[in-house]
């Protein structure tokens, strides 16, 4: 919230509060924040203590890294153990577990990935190293497909040609309509991912009220931001209506950014694509348009991957369902642990298992 005094916030967090235990009455709630950030600053921000017990908080497939398969990651592996190749990534793959290995493991055994923190800096690798193919690894939501999609347009524009991306990129609300189309899914509302929002707006949530009657509310990440947008879901629940509401307006227009899906669909077009734990989902990717195919590292590059495997026992597609807490999986804190993790949502800083691990008062229990 903006604007607001220590004394107000404090006010504000009580009225919510407040409010969320007298709507809720005796009914159980379960609500789902779909987005890894919520997660981590629901659990710092202490709000699951005050929420009633009949009010509960589950996590969606909101963690980009925890929703990329294996194959993905294998293929990855695969490109990073050629000589003739320079992988450029995000630091939170880097200890993803692949089938049998992961990144991490192969650049300490001397594979040439680089971390970086934008896409662009991909750009400049390839201008120093033109003898070089230099892969981006292209994982993400909506948030950051489109300043890959910018800086393919700015590879495109320069002439550079040993600059190509693996494209892992994902598309939340076909996840949700998934999710919510199971025999058993049990989720009263969605806390919605507010920076996903800021990018596509609000118009490709509506499904979620008009074909599943589910109430659902774009929330900011500060601590009465999420209070906040947990009472307006009570409170739809408890009137019983299903809306689609706009708690982060200050961020997130309805529009979204026209001019940054505007460049995202100038270059990607959607796919279908795999989810981890979730599944195969039409239309739930993106790829390459058939103009900037010529980027496309699978389309240019011939790799062979090893035969791709899940880890025994790991329970991630589970929980990024919101079927499972981490602590119910028999690996979590014991065999699967940050410094040693078996399945990817034991990995990012947006991961649930990670999150419940370092912030949980289950991990204690195991």
């Amino acid at each position: 919230m903006l604007m607001m005094t220590n004394e107000q916030i404090k006010q504000a967090a009580d009225f919510f509060t407040k409010e969320i235990n007298r709507l809720s009455g005796q009914q159980s709630i379960r609500l789902m924040e779909v987005c890894g950030t919520h997660t981590v600053a629901i659990f710092k921000a202490g709000i699951r203590q005050l929420l009633p017990q009949n009010v509960e908080l589950v996590s969606g497939p909101g963690c980009p890294v925890c929703v990329t398969p294996n194959e993905y990651l294998d293929t990855a592996i695969a490109y990073s153990k050629n000589p003739e190749i320079i992988i450029t990534t995000f630091g939170d793959m880097l200890k993803v577990p692949g089938s049998s290995s992961t990144l991490a493991a192969e650049k300490a055994a001397g594979a040439d990935i680089r971390i970086l923190y934008s896409p662009l800096e991909s750009l400049d690798i390839a201008k120093k190293n033109p003898n070089k193919k230099v892969i981006f690894l292209a994982v993400g939501f909506e948030t950051t497909a489109p300043l890959a999609a910018a800086t393919i347009l700015m590879a495109k524009e320069a002439g550079i040609t040993n600059f190509y991306v693996l494209s892992a990129h994902k598309l939340v609300p076909p996840a949700l309509r998934a999710l919510l189309g199971t025999e058993n899914r049990h989720v009263d509302g969605l806390l919605l991912p507010g920076h996903v929002s800021a990018m596509i707006g609000l118009k490709p949530y509506e499904f979620l009220v008009d074909q599943f009657n589910t109430p659902a509310v774009v929330a900011g990440f500060e601590p009465l931001d999420i209070l906040q947008s947990i009472y307006l879901l009570v409170r739809q629940i408890h009137a019983g209506v299903a809306k689609l509401e706009n708690q982060y307006s200050r961020i997130v227009p309805d529009a979204g950014n026209e001019v940054a899906c505007q460049t995202l669909y100038k270059v990607y077009e959607d796919a279908d694509t795999a989810w981890r734990g979730i599944g195969h989902l039409a239309g739930s990717g993106l790829a390459l348009r058939e103009e900037y195919r010529a980027f496309d590292a699978q389309s240019n590059i011939p790799v062979v991957i090893e035969k791709t495997k899940e880890h025994a026992g790991c329970q991630c597609g589970q929980v990024l369902q919101g079927n499972l807490l981490p602590t119910a999986c028999p690996l979590f804190g014991k065999t699967c642990s940050p410094e040693h993790p078996v399945g990817s949502c034991m990995v990012s800083v947006e991961g649930t298992c990670a999150a419940w691990y370092k912030y949980g008062s289950g991990r204690w229990q195991g």
